[in-house]
């Protein structure tokens, strides 16, 4: 079975990179087939008419989501989950508010500008928008993914409350406020002591593991983002191991995310196979992602991330719905019940 159980529909800041991106997103999931009159003045004009539609539309769209869903399952994907960061939601804005570096340093300055740019959505539609959608969409389910800060517990579980998730994701982007997997802030790492860095990092991966807020934990070492990481990852071997250890006792699960291979500096997925052979020894739960922001993307490297988690000696995925897991082996096809 393969399945891919995080993946936006939408992700800022809206640069000209972004819109290109969209319409490159675009031209590969349209539905004309074969490339007659590409590069012509009538392609040029259905391109850019499409691209206005989507704009009008916005990303909460039955046309957008099904350029996911229509090139996922081309690829073999059987269950999909749609998710969106909460800082995107005006809802939730103010708790980034009271928890990242906004102020007038430059690192505060960056992030005060990038908050304003992408919390423009509203959390209210994004899920009447899939919990619609998944009633006529078996094989859909929806998410979201709230960042873990330490402190923060209760009024998270308050945004999160009243809302039917099939699951929550916990992910940790944020340390001392700052957001490290921003490009406009890597320069702060070159002040950083690594293994001193990592051990901090981790200890908020394991308070969002005991928070009991979260079905999996997004990306486990996405502090390699940029590169960042000792010379020889083994000597983070204990810290590997305390965080696998403390999901299996908190009962949380993680993912192999392929974001980070194809999208980032450093090529390599989430976790790290050394990682994986850990979380695979204990047996903490697993799933698929791959952290596609555009449909063209969706199950990016998936193949790649089912082999190697049965090559670490995983036989099953595991995958959520009312938040409740329900286990799919990997690698079968076969019709499933979830």
């Amino acid at each position: 079975m393969k399945v891919d159980l995080h993946f936006h529909l939408e992700e800022g800041p809206y640069s000209h990179r972004w819109l290109s991106r969209t319409l490159d997103a675009l031209r590969n999931t349209s539905r004309s087939s074969g490339k007659e009159g590409h590069h012509s003045l009538e392609w040029a004009g259905q391109l850019t008419g499409q691209l206005s539609d989507r704009m009008r539309q916005g990303c909460f769209s039955n046309d957008w989501l099904d350029r996911y869903l229509t090139a996922g399952r081309a690829k073999g994907i059987s269950v999909f989950g749609v998710v969106d960061h909460l800082y995107r939601f005006r809802e939730c804005r103010s708790y980034y508010e009271r928890h990242l570096l906004l102020d007038e340093s430059p690192v505060g300055l960056i992030q005060r500008q990038w908050l304003d740019q992408v919390c423009v959505a509203s959390l209210d539609e994004f899920v009447s928008f899939v919990t619609e959608a998944k009633k006529d969409r078996p094989d859909l389910l929806l998410g979201i993914e709230a960042d873990y800060f330490g402190g923060g517990e209760a009024e998270l579980e308050r945004l999160l409350s009243g809302y039917g998730w099939d699951y929550v994701i916990g992910s940790v982007h944020y340390m001392d406020g700052w957001g490290f997997d921003n490009p406009d802030t890597r320069e702060r790492f070159a002040q950083l002591d690594v293994l001193e860095t990592y051990g901090r990092y981790f200890e908020l991966l394991k308070g969002a593991c005991r928070s009991g807020l979260f079905e999996f934990i997004a990306h486990p070492d996405n502090l390699k983002v940029f590169n960042f990481r000792p010379a020889d990852e083994a000597i983070l071997l204990p810290y590997y191991r305390e965080v696998a250890e403390e999901m299996i006792r908190s009962g949380v699960g993680t993912e192999i995310n392929t974001g980070l291979a194809y999208r980032y500096p450093v090529a390599e997925s989430c976790p790290s196979p050394l990682f994986l052979s850990v979380l695979a020894e204990l047996g903490v739960p697993i799933t698929l992602s791959s952290d596609s922001h555009f449909p063209d993307d969706i199950g990016r490297l998936l193949d790649e991330a089912a082999n190697a988690a049965l090559e670490a000696g995983y036989q099953q995925l595991t995958i959520y719905r009312e938040r409740k897991p329900y286990t799919l082996p990997i690698g079968s096809l076969s019709d499933h019940s979830v």
